[in-house]
């Protein structure tokens, strides 16, 4: 536990490629703008941070999708991406391509870092001209109050160096 990575690099227009990855492997899915991808990833795990104990967030690539699960127990996530052949088909249909266990903290932390990276790396006006939509500024905002407010709930039994 206690290392996750997230990137997410425009592609091309209207396209993103989402890299996750933790200790021991990784994973490359695509998005496109069709749905409201960063915004479904950046409010599921925002969910997770306020109590919610199961929620989603899905990635279309047309036809195909890309199926976030996200578990909570405790202070403990446990993160299931599935591929799917079509966005409607249930979550037994699908393929499990990556999957890992980490703290809450930890998600939140990687999921903040990488949209922090992709603002400063595009600014906003690139972001929406390359994405065709706004930068998930409100999304990305709501979830940093949040982990800022709940992080504390935690900090007595965890910390990075110690999970």
């Amino acid at each position: 536990m206690a290392h996750l990575r997230l990137a997410w690099v425009l592609s091309g227009r209207g396209w993103a490629d989402c890299i996750v990855g933790d200790q021991q492997t990784d994973a490359e899915v695509t998005a496109s703008y069709i749905t409201a991808a960063p915004e479904d990833l950046l409010a599921a795990v925002t969910r997770l941070i306020v109590g919610e104990t199961e929620c989603r967030a899905q990635f279309e690539a047309e036809p195909t999708a890309f199926r976030w699960i996200f578990c909570r127990e405790g202070t403990d996530v446990w993160i299931r991406l599935l591929e799917l052949a079509r966005g409607s088909d249930h979550d037994n249909a699908g393929t499990e391509i990556w999957s890992t266990q980490q703290h809450i903290d930890v998600v939140a932390r990687a999921v903040i870092r990488c949209f922090d990276e992709v603002v400063s790396k595009y600014g906003e006006s690139a972001y929406r001209g390359k994405w065709g939509e706004h930068f998930p500024r409100t999304e990305l905002e709501v979830l940093r109050t949040a982990w800022r407010d709940h992080r504390g709930d935690w900090a007595a039994s965890w910390s990075p160096s110690n999970p």
